[in-house]
């Protein structure tokens, strides 16, 4: 069975979710943008109400990324590259997250520059992704974090 997971919801339009991601407990580990189109339900048990009471009361931020604003998954992408120097989504295998830079887009398939976990450019990476198999853009966690700062200092 797959672990559901959990946020504080920001902000959402029709097509797309903004949550601060709970990894676990009480614990914010950066944001997600979930596209709605892979959503299965939306729960709010009464542990999601507690988690929701103890982030209130830590005065957790609610709001939205400075500049943020609800686009298509290409321009989700672009602003995190924009904004971070790199991007992470996951798309139809949700156990992997992906790494990189925009390399080009063509009919709707996206080409990018892999960033491995090292930080390193994987130079002969060609594969491309159906910009419509994008089902999560994460950006500000801790990981995401760690690999950009890995990719900056392999610049």
């Amino acid at each position: 069975m797959e672990r559901p997971e959990q946020g504080l919801v920001i902000s959402e339009n029709n097509d797309w979710v903004l949550v601060k991601h709970i990894p676990v407990d009480y614990v914010i580990d950066g944001f997600r943008l979930y596209k709605k189109a892979f959503i299965e339900k939306r729960m709010r048990s009464d542990k999601e109400i507690q988690i929701e009471k103890v982030l209130n009361l830590k005065k957790v931020s609610t709001e939205a990324p400075k500049e943020f604003i609800f686009t298509d998954t290409i321009g989700f992408l672009r602003w995190v590259e924009e904004k971070y120097g790199i991007f992470e989504f996951q798309d139809y295998d949700d156990t992997e997250l992906t790494y990189g830079k925009v390399n080009k887009v063509d009919n709707n398939m996206l080409i990018i520059d892999m960033i491995k976990s090292d930080g390193t450019v994987e130079v002969e990476y060609d594969y491309e992704y159906d910009l419509n198999e994008i089902r999560a853009i994460t950006f500000e966690t801790d990981y995401h974090i760690s690999i950009q700062l890995l990719w900056k200092s392999n610049l």
